[in-house]
């Protein structure tokens, strides 16, 4: 590493890292790299590998400096910043300096700006307080969710006569002007969802129909957009913009979920044979699981409240022009490779009040995290990994055998992207659980449709 490395502090969140090249900096470390293209390189007149270095290094030379260099400048900046534990936002940004002259500069020079990380103090005790809002699990809650239950346990049943919330499988045929079949028009075998139609006189015309009932409505009548024509008489996108056709429908058959009986069956079949033995231990058991599923939702929202009390209580500075600068460099579509549009000021300056926020919540985080020294296990991580592939399975209605779960699990914590977002969550919990043990939390009490903003 070269010796001449200045650090200047241009403010408390501002810094500049000057470092000054000499040859002897460099100059056997640019050799070896001539040598190592020296084997492999091919010229007319020359076998490989008996190429002159004079030759290589007058065809090479500039770009094999240039990159021993960046690796130099590289490595000592990391170093730099290690060892004088550095506490950086973002990464270096090489200040412009004026044009190196490759072929006849020996002596470089090499101006890096770093962004700070601000200092401040924070303990999690009994000064901080909160409001922990709970959902009120209430009779007209719990009879929502039961009554939901014994839909999505129901059973299907195939009425004469159809329903408001009943799907009907028909069989359409286009009608010409005089009412009759129009040859090589629209025929389709398809269903319509009475409970989905946003046509209130159509659903009442075939509210009440009968099976193998004949029943002529307009196309209009049915869909409401030309996608919707599209999809469900099988006509092309364009066509479908002017069909509007009369269509002949005939009832073959009509489906409709059946709601379950609250009895032992269903008890038996949610929780267990012999789990559950009374309709006053199922409700009791319910209102135990709304509990516990609303307890996640009053967590997120103490979460949200401590990040914008503590953000706002302790004023953190950012160096917010460098981090700005720092934005524009890494976003640049030549620098990432993406081939998209580059990061427009206007862009940044509508979205950086966001990104500072949660720049200012993470330095928080890791505060508490280190000053609490919060550590997260393998076994810890190897755990949520299996609760997050478990929550994906069920999404599908399906449950992984232990073998699948534990590979999948140990397949997800190899890929660094998904292994950050599993610590990170771990790591939130934990500095939550922290929170909720050590600061004052003031207990708010609400409705569902209150909690979560629903006007009635």
């Amino acid at each position: 590493m070269p010796m001449n490395i200045v650090k200047k502090d241009i403010d408390k969140l501002n810094a500049e890292i000057t470092i000054n090249l000499v040859p002897a900096d460099y100059e056997n470390k640019v050799n070896d790299a001539i040598k190592k293209v020296q084997r492999t390189a091919s010229m007319p007149g020359f076998r490989v590998g008996k190429v002159p270095g004079g030759l290589i290094k007058k065809q090479y030379g500039t770009s094999i400096l240039a990159e021993e260099l960046n690796k130099i400048l590289s490595d000592s900046l990391h170093h730099y910043i290690t060892d004088n534990k550095l506490e950086i936002l973002g990464n270096p940004l090489p200040k412009e300096e004026k044009k190196v002259d490759w072929q006849n500069q020996k002596d470089f020079t090499f101006t890096y700006e770093l962004g700070l990380a601000p200092q401040f103090d924070f303990k999690v005790d009994t000064s901080h307080s909160f409001i922990y809002k709970v959902v009120k699990v209430d009779e007209e809650l719990i009879e929502k969710y039961i009554k939901d239950v014994k839909r999505n346990y129901g059973k299907p049943v195939n009425p004469d006569i159809a329903g408001e919330k009943d799907v009907l499988f028909v069989d359409m045929v286009e009608l010409d002007a005089a009412g009759i079949i129009l040859p090589g028009g629209v025929f389709k075998s398809t269903s319509i969802g009475l409970d989905r139609l946003k046509n209130e006189a159509t659903k009442t015309k075939l509210i009440g129909i009968k099976k193998e009932a004949k029943i002529i409505l307009n196309a209009s009548e049915l869909y409401d957009t030309a996608l919707d024509k599209s999809v469900s008489l099988g006509i092309e996108k364009e066509a479908a913009e002017n069909f509007n056709s009369n269509l002949q429908l005939t009832v073959k058959n009509i489906a409709r979920l059946e709601d379950a009986e609250l009895n032992q069956e269903l008890f038996d079949k949610m929780y267990g044979a012999g789990n559950i033995n009374s309709e006053e231990e199922f409700r009791e058991k319910i209102k135990g699981e709304l509990a516990l599923m609303f307890n996640q939702d009053s967590d997120r929202h103490l979460m949200k409240e401590i990040e914008q009390t503590l953000i706002s209580k302790l004023n953190i500075e950012l160096p917010d022009e460098f981090l700005k600068r720092w934005l524009m460099a890494v976003n640049e579509p030549a620098r990432t490779g993406t081939g998209g549009k580059p990061l427009t000021k206007e862009q940044l300056e509508k979205e950086y009040p966001e990104y500072s926020s949660a720049m200012k919540w993470k330095l928080i985080e890791n505060k508490i995290i280190k000053e609490n020294n919060i550590v997260v296990s393998p076994e810890e991580a190897t755990e949520e990994a299996k609760a997050f592939v478990r929550a994906e399975y069920s999404r599908y209605g399906q449950s992984p055998a232990e073998e699948e779960l534990n590979k999948i699990a140990k397949d997800l914590l190899t890929k660094e992207k998904e292994a950050q977002k599993i610590f990170e969550n771990i790591y939130s919990k934990k500095v939550i659980h922290l929170i909720k043990t050590n600061c004052k939390l003031e207990n708010k009490e609400m409705s569902y449709n209150e909690f979560f903003g629903i006007s009635n």
